[in-house]
């Protein structure tokens, strides 16, 4: 319409009463001309006009003011924009914090949330309650120390030199951890983090694999396997209670020195900006069952008709209870909690002969059945973690260290067996995953004579034993969840299967120069439960790898 109604107003003789001027022309035509010009150098900054980044109607009033006008909110938006580039380039996301409580020998049934009827653990079921349950969650080992090496090295324990427990005796020790393997708070601390461990470390008593030697800034804790007395902290006669490299005596109950030493470290942290990931590993409820007389008058008040072994242990577990309590109060108080992803665990089953509670399942500690190696889990982090959930994912210790290692943003180098749980945390959706998973113990005396046993699950089928002079045993855990039902006859193909993949993992911990690791098995491994999905595998091998959720 517009460009119709200039070329009839320009039209000769459509516009009456216009004359020719001295050079023949009608006025109306040089009107005509003149608008054509101005039409044509419209149409040239208008093309001009589009080619630019530039589309910002112009507005009225002169043009100065309007040069100078726009000028100044270029200049202020400009600004703006190096404002908000230049903080996200100094302000990235900060990682969270990280607290990992390990306790020691917790039964799978040993809390009230799990449905003990004879303790109460409010605590322990507050973060069940704010956090997501695990409902099959493994140690990687009926005992603590191949545990706590798979944790914080996410490998397979007998890959870093711990099969068996770490003791100070060398006739009776079965481990040496690895000087080559990289640990997790090594990690963490080239990643920007404060480290520290306060209370059991378990995993060597002399120079080069003591905690401040491999990756913790801070160690307030017990060097050793156990404790003898919970009150004078020694192992057979020895004290072991050290901080950082120096050997303490500090009165009190274990539990309530650990529980105050994190205390007193978070306090110290709640100033600093820097992250901090703090293991705090109980020895409680190892035995001896050494409760404060205070919580063991509690529960025989209660009566219950419990026996003198199951009250000790009973209050035990309570007092535990009572000082993560305090550390979580410590947390909330320093404002903490918001950007701190708690974890729980234990490192093996509950102790039978202490008359632990490991739920409806068989065994327990040193036992590969499943009360030896299932354990409680719970991960809570306000905000990521939806509170009171539960997952059937299956999961084992060595799976934490990629998790952390996904919140906090690492790069690995070093190979890992441990797969991420981040996306499970958060609640996203995850493909299925083949696993082949494996268990290893070595022990000594009459028992064991120095020699390993093992257990192997691929999908519902678990083969074991729980002696090496012991024939291996087929269970079908889905459908026989307590183990009862020996099916190494019925199935042959199964133990066959099962049997070749723990020859290759035995051959790959064993590897030595006449006999070198074997390559990864071909063979096809049956999908999980379809109740548990799960993420894919994390790669593992030599070539860096980067931990993603």
């Amino acid at each position: 319409m517009p460009f119709r109604n200039i070329r009839e107003a320009g039209s000769i003789g459509t516009i009456p009463g216009l004359g020719r001027d001295q050079a023949g022309w009608h006025v109306g035509d040089r009107n005509f001309m003149k608008i054509m010009l101005a039409l044509a150098l419209a149409l040239w900054l208008c093309t001009l006009q589009g080619s630019s980044e530039f589309h910002a109607s112009q507005p009225e009033g002169p043009a100065e003011e309007t040069q100078e006008t726009l000028g100044a909110e270029d200049a202020e938006a400009a600004e703006e924009a190096e404002e908000v580039e230049e903080g996200e380039e100094e302000e990235p996301p900060r990682p969270p914090n990280v607290l990992l409580i390990l306790v020691d020998d917790l039964g799978y049934g040993d809390l009230s949330s799990s449905g003990a009827e004879d303790l109460q653990t409010p605590h322990i079921d507050a973060l069940v309650e704010t956090g997501m349950r695990f409902n099959r969650f493994y140690a990687n080992s009926t005992v603590g120390a191949p545990t706590r090496a798979a944790l914080l090295t996410g490998r397979y324990p007998d890959l870093v030199g711990v099969p068996g427990n770490i003791r100070p005796e060398p006739e009776r020790s079965w481990g040496y951890l690895s000087p080559e393997a990289t640990l997790l708070p090594e990690l963490l601390q080239q990643a920007g983090y404060q480290t520290a461990l306060i209370g059991k470390w378990h995993l060597g008593l002399e120079s080069p694999n003591l905690p401040n030697e491999r990756g913790f800034h801070l160690f307030r804790g017990f060097l050793a396997d156990r404790m003898d007395d919970y009150f004078l902290h020694t192992r057979r006669g020895v004290n072991h209670m050290r901080f950082n490299a120096e050997t303490i005596e500090q009165a009190g109950h274990a539990t309530d020195l650990f529980s105050q030493w994190a205390i007193d470290y978070l306090v110290d942290r709640a100033e600093d900006d820097q992250p901090f990931f703090l293991l705090l590993a109980y020895n409680a409820p190892h035995v001896p069952a050494q409760p404060p007389p205070l919580h063991l008058e509690r529960v025989a008040q209660r009566g219950g008709g419990l026996s003198e072994k199951r009250a000790r242990l009973v209050a035990l577990i309570e007092h535990l209870d009572e000082g993560i309590g305090k550390v979580m109060e410590a947390l909330r108080e320093n404002g903490q909690d918001i950007e701190t992803l708690v974890l729980f665990t234990s490192d093996n089953g509950g102790d039978l002969r202490a008359e632990a509670n490991c739920g409806n399942l068989r065994g327990g500690k040193r036992e590969m059945y499943e009360g030896g190696i299932r354990v409680p889990m719970v991960a809570v982090w306000p905000d990521k973690i939806r509170p009171g959930t539960s997952s059937n994912r299956l999961a084992l210790t060595m799976d934490l260290f990629p998790t952390i290692g996904t919140a906090a943003g690492l790069t690995v180098e070093s190979e890992i067996d441990g797969v991420s749980l981040f996306r499970t945390l958060v609640g996203q959706m995850a493909p299925p995953m083949e696993r082949t998973l494996h268990w290893v113990r070595r022990e000594g005396g009459r028992l064991h004579q120095g020699q390993d046993y093992y257990a192997v699950r691929q999908g519902h089928w678990k083969l074991l034993q729980n002696s090496p002079f012991e024939p291996f045993k087929l269970f079908n855990v889905r459908e026989d969840p307590l183990e009862e039902h020996d099916l190494a006859e019925q199935e042959p193909r199964v133990v066959s299967r099962l049997s070749r993949a723990l020859r290759l993992r035995i051959q790959k911990a064993g590897a030595v120069p006449w006999q070198p690791a074997p390559p990864p098995p071909t063979e096809s491994v049956p999908q999980p439960e379809s109740e548990a999905p799960s993420e894919s595998e994390a790669p593992s091998g030599s070539e860096a790898s980067t931990i993603l959720p």
